[in-house]
């Protein structure tokens, strides 16, 4: 079978691009951390199912909890970068994204011990306007990235960009690989995150095995407060905001389990040296 890349996106409940208008940076400091016991989960969850995967880690959460990041790192996981504190790329300078991550790389480097070669945007906020942000990337020396959602939504996506791995700067051995995205009554999604919760899963199974069937692998996402169906509610959220964040998250471990079982799964460094062979 083919290893398909199984990822996590390391934040809290309070950094997620739906409350970013009503949970303001400053006032992180003051809310209920969960995002280590909420990993902690995620970590037993992918022992029992005998997986290794990729943690995309804010420099933020790295810094405040290096003792999760060196337990990521010696359960045989990943760790890569999800830039700082969550800012979108296309709200970044050129300089200002070349900050951000070398800052979020420094930490992550420190506390896991690993060499630090992958990056994903956070809300998958590389796209047609910032053509220089893959540059920087392979200025900075990274081997891949997994920024990329080819298709169109209210938050992100680049709907015109490639389904499979692809080489985004000429001349240069920086892989983009974009998350996987299957249909559903006629549109295209993404088949990780909040679709993955509210969705059927056999419309996340069947776009996996169709690109499995093509001979390419498979990106799942999702996040460590998916698993937590007890974190605190944001009254002050729009309803649109509230409705995917909070629903079906008592659902997430079982479908997750159910997952892992039908599909081989593989850390995204490992499964992009797989495609870095095909496209050479």
């Amino acid at each position: 079978m083919l290893a398909n890349a199984l990822s996590v996106d390391v934040e809290d409940w309070f950094q997620v691009g739906a409350f970013e208008k009503v949970i303001a940076r400053e006032d992180w400091n003051g809310l209920e951390h969960r995002v280590e016991a909420n990993t902690d989960a995620v970590l037993a969850l992918f022992d029992q199912g005998g997986v290794k995967a990729t943690f995309f880690t804010l420099g933020w959460v790295a810094e405040r909890y290096p003792a999760l990041i060196r337990r990521i790192a010696e359960a045989g996981h990943e760790v890569a970068s999800h830039g700082w504190d969550h800012a979108r790329v296309f709200t970044m300078t050129p300089e200002q994204f070349r900050t951000d991550i070398a800052r979020a790389r420094a930490v992550l480097e420190d506390a896991s011990g690993q060499r630090v070669t992958g990056y994903r945007a956070p809300s998958f906020s590389i796209d047609k306007r910032t053509p220089w942000a893959h540059e920087i990337l392979t200025e900075a020396g990274y081997a891949y990235s997994s920024s990329v959602a080819p298709i169109g939504h209210d938050h992100y996506g680049w709907a015109d960009a490639p389904r499979a791995a692809f080489r985004p700067v000429a001349g240069a051995e920086l892989i983009e690989l974009p998350v996987t995205t299957g249909r559903f009554l006629g549109r295209e999604v993404t088949t990780g995150g909040g679709f993955f919760r509210l969705l059927p899963g056999n419309v996340v199974h069947r776009a996996i095995r169709e690109l499995n069937g093509a001979g390419r692998p498979g990106v799942f996402y999702f996040h460590p407060w998916e698993v937590d169906p007890g974190q605190p509610r944001v009254r002050s959220a729009p309803l649109r905001s509230k409705l995917r964040h909070y629903s079906r998250l008592g659902a997430m471990a079982g479908k997750m389990r159910t997952l892992m079982a039908k599909h081989r799964w593989d850390r995204t460094d490992r499964v992009v040296a797989a495609e870095a062979a095909r496209l050479s």
